[in-house]
């Protein structure tokens, strides 16, 4: 990161000098870590929308282009010829694999996916109707006390091993918070099976019968998980760098990227659009909906169209389009009254001019929530998937923080508008 030029500030009768690095792709970014020790001043950004918090080489998200480049490589490339460990390896260490680095890499996975035998009693401590989310919280935060070869965040071997667990462990952990929840018994994972037929197989086999994945539901769950497998430094990503930062183990930071994208604005935005969508109910109501979307003293708002960062069409969506029209032709429910709205309303977006105006074309979460709800996953299964997915992305973040000579720990600061220093009174005296 070379300086290239300065920003001068102005402010009180005082002139700041502030460093201004040029990225080697998206804005310049003024450094203004000095600003408070020079000037005694603070910045203000609610929702950090403005502030580059770390540097990172891992992922870029152009809004405008609706581009989405994970170390430099675009997504639909990738959706198009890799697959989901691939993009993980990729990920991890920066560059794609060679053949044999593949190999390594999946045999490293494939022979983590089984958990501790007595993690099982672990689960059994939650009620059978606790969301899967709160069990996924409360499991991978206890890896810490399983796996105690693995939370040495000073030893680069440790950190290796923590992120193999956890991308393998992951898929099997949240299986088995599904089974539970529906009183089914736990499915052991098979090392014969690719990724993302292992993880469908441990949620839908029973040990009553055999059970083959369809390649088609295989393949489009691969893309699920590759198209939410890191995405800058979003809410859950900044939270597992913040809690990172304090030196906490790897598990406790991947919980707390799981309790933050557990929020119906992050993780849970593919359950709520497709309950907005069995709200609808039938596509005649869908123009009563359009109008409340369109009225600005309604607080309903249309879930899984449009995107904080994107100013354009979600480059993931495209793909993801692409999987649900496939899987909703393998599953041959085309007359389902959920998925005929889903098709109005994604014909209006992609026609109507106020929703080109404004921008609001079907994201990633419109496509993905039809998806898991043709393979028949419950939607509160959702946001489980989108975590097991998004374990990469955490892990690669969280080793690039731990590697940055510039980390220290987070503490941001704060506009402070409570009251001044005031006198403690006797109580008769109040």
């Amino acid at each position: 990161m070379a300086e290239t030029k300065t920003a001068t500030l102005t402010y009180d009768n005082k002139t700041i000098e502030l460093p201004v690095y040029s990225p080697t792709a998206g804005p310049d970014v003024i450094d203004i870590r000095k600003l408070y020790a020079q000037g005694d001043v603070f910045t203000y950004d609610p929702g950090f929308t403005s502030t580059a918090a770390c540097e990172s080489t891992i992922t870029f998200i152009d809004g405008d282009k609706g581009e989405l480049l994970h170390r430099g490589y675009p997504i639909e490339q990738l959706a198009e010829k890799s697959h989901f460990l691939e993009v993980c390896y990729l990920l991890l260490y920066g560059e794609l694999p060679t053949a044999a680095q593949m190999d390594d890499f999946e045999m490293r996975v494939t022979r983590h996916t089984m958990v501790h035998e007595q993690m099982h009693n672990f689960f059994r401590g939650f009620r059978r109707d606790a969301h899967p989310m709160a069990t996924m919280v409360g499991v991978v935060g206890a890896m810490s006390a399983f796996y105690h070869d693995s939370t040495d965040i000073a030893d680069p071997w440790q950190r290796e091993v923590a992120a193999i667990r956890m991308i393998a462990k992951l898929p099997t952990i949240a299986a088995m918070a599904y089974k539970y929840s529906i009183g089914q018994p736990f499915v052991y994972p098979r090392n014969d099976l690719d990724y993302a037929s292992n993880f469908l197989r441990m949620c839908f086999a029973v040990p009553a019968e055999e059970y083959e994945v369809d390649p088609i539901l295989s393949r489009a769950m691969d893309r699920i998980m590759m198209l939410h497998a890191d995405h800058e430094q979003n809410a859950s990503t900044s939270t597992v760098r913040l809690a990172g930062s304090s030196g906490a183990n790897p598990f406790a930071c991947i919980a707390a990227g799981i309790a933050c994208l557990w929020g119906p604005a992050h993780g849970g935005a593919n359950q709520a659009c497709l309950e907005m969508l069995r709200e609808i109910g039938t596509v005649d109501r869908i123009p009563e909906f359009i109008a409340r979307a369109k009225d600005k003293d309604d607080p309903f708002r249309l879930m899984g169209f449009g995107h904080r960062v994107y100013k354009n069409f979600d480059p993931r969506a495209k793909v993801m389009k692409q999987s649900a029209d496939e899987v909703l032709g393998l599953m041959g429910i085309e007359d389902n009254p959920t998925l005929q709205v889903a098709k109005e309303l994604e014909r209006i977006a992609l026609e109507d001019d106020y929703f080109i105006s404004k921008k609001l074309y079907p994201n990633v979460d419109f496509y993905s929530g039809i998806i898991l709800d043709a393979m028949g996953f419950p939607t509160s299964m959702f946001t489980p998937i989108f975590a097991l997915s998004r374990t990469v992305g955490w892990i690669s973040q969280w080793k690039e923080m731990i590697s940055d000579p510039a980390q220290k720990i987070g503490r941001p600061r704060q506009l402070y508008i409570g009251e001044t220093r005031r006198d403690y009174t006797e109580v008769e005296e109040r």
